[in-house]
């Protein structure tokens, strides 16, 4: 029964031991300590006031919440900055007479990431994703903030995933 517990003790020290450099967000050690955020400006054909501000803060929450990095406004070790570069509303599927009964509202943002600290990490990328809504339903109110909330969720998930969680 003895050599059982020294056993588990060796297996248990390992699996900590091996599993040290991680967090529970998927990131690996970080060697940073601030970021910066600039603004995103929308430069999409199409205008929809205010979501270069919301994805700016959307984007600055999800790092600061999954990661022990300080937000700072100027010389952060990482940056981010780009612009949102389509915003689009198009029909989805159709009914019987040819009007449609769905429509999708897809946003892309194309973003640049800079680690001052270690240069191989930088990339230059376009993140985008889409939100289906009935077509009986106008792209405002609750549903535009829906549609905003689950495509800039996703956006900024993956922006974190490629440029802290290597994923």
């Amino acid at each position: 029964m003895k050599k059982i517990y020294c056993l588990l003790l060796v297996l248990t020290v390992f699996m900590i031991n091996s599993c040290s450099v991680y967090n529970f967000t998927g990131t690996g050690k970080i060697d940073a300590k601030t970021f910066q955020v600039n603004f995103f400006q929308n430069n999409a054909e199409l205008i929809e006031p205010g979501i270069d501000r919301t994805f700016t803060l959307a984007l600055q929450d999800i790092i600061q919440n999954q990661t022990n990095l300080n937000l700072v406004k100027s010389g952060g070790d990482l940056t981010y900055e780009g612009e949102i570069t389509d915003y689009r509303i198009s029909p989805m599927t159709a009914t019987a007479d040819q009007q449609a009964s769905q429509n999708r509202l897809k946003i892309r943002v194309n973003v640049r990431f800079t680690n001052r600290n270690k240069e191989a990490d930088d990339f230059e990328k376009s993140f985008e994703f889409y939100y289906d809504f009935p077509a009986t339903q106008q792209l405002t109110g609750s549903t535009l903030n829906n549609a905003l909330e689950e495509i800039f969720k996703r956006i900024t998930q993956d922006i974190f995933n490629e440029s802290l969680a290597k994923w």
